[in-house]
């Protein structure tokens, strides 16, 4: 179905898993078990589908670079686990508006004398289908900035980080007159923190236990968490994981989630606190402590290939606004909550709709199996 040309936002240890993934799944078979992925064929598009057509940052450090180089670069910190070849993409300098808070100011070095590019003629050069949002938390004016310039460049949008885009019915509405998709907001991991606290309230929910009162604190030691000690950036990442998990029960919960410290030795390791108090039958009481341990950023990558190819297929079949189903699965703070069964489901519903690969094998099959009742085997 021919190649997704992706445009990143943000050079960081999550752009780097994604990348690297890429790379290192590139050969994998269709009936391969790769973690992370619904699919190996997504409704016709291959892993091996996705081409890097444009990168953009602040740091003078990988401004200038190739992208396969720049993702090794510091303060960058996750896991090498593939070898990434010369991918002829020159990262481009970005206006830093208000991509870095007062933390970040001291390890991203910004070359003030470099002009920034025009991201939306970047964009429409480069022939992006996409761009992937990856800046830091609390990037608000920046997101936005990113936002029209794809809008302006016909380009569709992926927001991994919570600023409310997608979510945004104003913003929904851009998109959607600009016949453009978009996907978000606030990207869920593959086993993060997020979704493992949604599941243990969803099973309490489902086993009749009242939730009483939960809290979910994280630490670690990448730029991410550097970064979320300026308590002023965090106002919108403490909805989006509160609202993730609080939407599962239909009754106030008292509830706080959010990052608790940045311990630099940890790097890109993640550690989850989550506790979790309520009443079983006979009002007797119930405690939940569990403990987490986890590299954040390739946690999230393949998730992310997945948002990416749902977002062609809506481009492919001029589907535009905010993507539904592909929000709810693959995002803490989608245009609507669902639980994340049925998410799945409805993904897998919007594949067998807009995937031309994957719906015609499905013709197929149902044509095998109606020839063999036609001919009694």
């Amino acid at each position: 179905m021919g190649e997704i040309r992706v445009a990143l936002a943000g050079i960081g240890n999550c752009a780097s898993s994604l990348v690297q993934g890429i790379e290192y799944y590139k050969n994998a078979a269709e009936d391969d078990f790769v973690p992370g992925l619904m699919h190996v064929n997504f409704g016709g598009y291959h892993i091996k589908d996705l081409r890097f057509v444009a990168a953009f940052d602040v740091d003078a450090n990988k401004v200038g670079a190739d992208l396969s180089e720049a993702i090794f670069t510091r303060p960058n910190c996750t896991t090498k686990f593939a070898e990434v070849p010369e991918l002829g993409v020159t990262v481009q300098k970005a206006p830093v508006m208000d991509g870095l808070g007062k933390y970040l100011k001291d390890v991203i070095p910004v070359d003030s004398a470099q002009e920034p590019v025009d991201v939306a003629q970047a964009l429409e050069e480069a022939e992006a289908d996409i761009l992937v949002n990856y800046l830091p938390v609390g990037s608000a004016k920046a997101t936005r900035y990113y936002a029209d310039a794809a809008i302006e460049a016909g380009c569709a949008f992926v927001n991994c980080i919570p600023e409310f885009i997608a979510s945004d019915p104003a913003w929904a509405a851009k998109f959607d007159e600009a016949g453009l998709p978009v996907a978000g907001d606030d990207i869920k991991s593959q086993v993060g923190a997020t979704i493992l606290h949604r599941t243990l309230v969803q099973l309490l929910k489902d086993r009749g236990v009242k939730v009483e009162k939960t809290y979910q604190l994280n630490i670690g030691g990448n730029t991410d968490f550097l970064n979320m000690l300026q308590e002023s950036r965090l106002a919108s990442k403490r909805i989006s994981k509160t609202e993730a998990v609080t939407s599962v029960v239909n009754y106030d919960v008292p509830t706080r989630i959010g990052p608790s410290d940045y311990v630099d030795f940890l790097q890109d390791n993640k550690q989850a606190f989550i506790h979790l108090e309520g009443r079983k039958f006979g009002d007797i009481p119930l405690t939940i402590d569990v403990r987490l341990s986890v590299e954040d950023s390739p946690n999230s990558a393949g998730v992310v290939i997945d948002a990416i190819r749902a977002t062609k297929l809506a481009i492919d079949n001029g589907v535009s606004g905010a993507l539904k189903e592909i929000s709810a699965y693959c995002f803490k703070h989608p245009p609507e909550q669902f639980p994340d069964a049925v998410a799945k489901q409805m993904v897998e519903e919007f594949i067998l709709r807009y995937g031309g690969g994957r719906l015609e094998k499905e013709t197929e099959l149902i044509e095998e199996i109606t020839e063999a009742v036609r001919l009694g085997d």
